[in-house]
């Protein structure tokens, strides 16, 4: 992504020289398409839609030298509807990311504010969602946050230098509440990358995530208003691997989320409440993803992912299946402006739940189907700058 940098450089003659070696930079990505969707209530949906290979944001992010290799770093994210003008992430001003911290280049880097967990920060880099296909590519319900469904708030994060290929680092997420552990988060996560090989792992751990804690809809670690399941326990871990080799990139994902007691799940900003004696949901991921680079400025890629899920009811278990194919194809019509084609199928498995959970749900489409089959297509533009 080309960045346009607003050089504080020029204030050297007026200001202080320690300014010399501070800049700010404002970016951003505007994603919008048309998507067709079917089954949905019983029927099909055309619709113009935002931000889905990456989410529509602009942000300003910056650094400041502070000598002997040390340096004050920020950044704010806002995330935005192209075709509404609102705001995303609650309606939060900078929803995406907001935090300021210290870099030092032998030690690693500390941030505090409202962050990506280490789930998305290693992790996800291997799958095909938090890559290179985004929100449609999903694993169901974004179980396992590799689409960056939730951020963390609260949060003191350190990232770990480049050791050698090997980088590592965690979070942690005050409750900011009375009951320390009452809506808390904590991850932990490394990758390895040497020549054409990325090989990573991450883990984390919310209890009560979604639970007003007494600070309202925005407070807590992970907000009742930017949870994907409300529950007394989230735990996600996984591992992944990619390898390119000339032109292709080949990958395999396997996360497994558990998820205890859950009340009611987020979706698509709607909260559903779940079946009642419910005690627990797990999902089992196990996701093949593929990108052949054509020329320098065309690319297709594809992902089949293989999602077991299991509930847990005081009535018994039942135990659905999903399975999920996305294609997509992109050019670049400039380094900075591309045209992409993105479709997904998704076939469940019924179990005989009499819920949800018996339905397809493609994560981008606007409910669950209507029946156990669903399909999205996507036709889109995205500029960055």
């Amino acid at each position: 992504m080309k960045k346009h940098v607003i050089s504080l450089a020029v204030l050297s003659a007026f200001a202080a020289p320690v300014f010399a070696q501070s800049s700010v930079t404002l970016y951003g990505v505007i994603d919008e398409g048309l998507n067709y969707t079917n089954n949905v209530g019983g029927s099909h949906v055309w619709e113009l839609q935002s931000g889905f290979a990456q989410g529509s944001r602009w942000g300003l992010k910056g650094s400041e030298d502070l000598g002997g290799g040390l340096k004050a770093v920020f950044q704010l994210e806002n995330g935005f509807d192209v075709n509404t003008g609102k705001l995303n992430q609650g309606g939060r001003m900078f929803g995406r990311q907001a935090y300021v911290g210290l870099a030092q280049d032998q030690y690693g880097t500390v941030t505090l504010g409202r962050q990506y967990d280490s789930l998305v920060d290693f992790l996800a880099q291997t799958t095909a969602n938090g890559n290179w296909a985004g929100y449609m590519f999903s694993h169901p319900y974004d179980n396992d946050n590799t689409d960056n469904s939730f951020r963390v708030n609260n949060t003191v994060k350190y990232t770990s230098p480049d050791i050698a290929g090997f980088q590592f680092g965690g979070t942690y997420s005050f409750s900011n509440s009375t009951n320390f552990a009452n809506n808390r988060q904590y991850s932990i996560g490394g990758q390895y990358a040497n020549g054409g090989l990325l090989v990573a792992a991450a883990y984390l751990q919310a209890n009560n995530p979604g639970v007003d804690n007494g600070n309202g809809p925005s407070g807590g670690a992970i907000s009742p208003n930017d949870a994907d399941f409300i529950s007394n326990k989230l735990r996600v871990f996984g591992g992944g691997i990619n390898y390119t080799f000339g032109p292709a990139t080949a990958g395999f994902v396997y996360t497994n989320t558990y998820i205890g007691n859950p009340t009611g799940f987020e979706d698509n900003a709607t909260t559903t409440g779940l079946p009642a004696g419910l005690n627990s949901l797990r999902f089992q991921n196990f996701e093949i993803n593929g990108k052949y680079q054509l020329t320098p400025a065309f690319f297709v890629g594809a992902e089949y992912v293989y999602t077991l899920a299991k509930a847990n009811t005081s009535g018994g278990s039942a135990k659905p299946k999903y399975h999920t194919v996305g294609l997509m194809a992109d050019y670049n019509l400039s380094k900075r402006t591309d045209f992409y084609v993105q479709g997904a199928y998704q076939h469940a498995q019924s179990a005989n739940t009499g819920t949800f959970l018996d339905n397809a749900l493609i994560v981008s489409a606007d409910e669950n189907s209507s029946t156990a089959n669903q399909v999205s297509v996507r036709v889109a533009i995205r500029h960055k700058f």
